[in-house]
């Protein structure tokens, strides 16, 4: 079992968090856990559009990235055995 502690947390989180353990047989410690998981890949989802959009904004920046996926294209089909 993993190292565990104590956080403050709303009241109507904890009962949000009871309700749905009791609806999944899951513990409200999983609930969390993978609320917390979803909560950060959508962050880095975010983060990562967020810097791309700002790429495409900067049009020598963009021009760059596109000279080198055509080099990282062309790496594609090498040593592959296949296709």
């Amino acid at each position: 079992m993993a190292a565990t502690t104590t956080i403050r947390v709303a009241t109507s989180d904890r009962d949000v968090a009871q309700e749905l353990a009791k609806q999944t047989g899951r513990s409200q410690m999983e609930i969390v856990h993978d609320a917390l998981e979803l909560y950060r890949r959508h962050q880095l989802l975010a983060d990562m559009n967020q810097g791309f959009s700002a790429l495409r904004r900067d049009a020598d920046a963009w021009d760059e990235e596109m000279v080198e996926r055509d080099v990282w294209d062309i790496t594609l089909g090498d040593a592959t055995g296949g296709d």
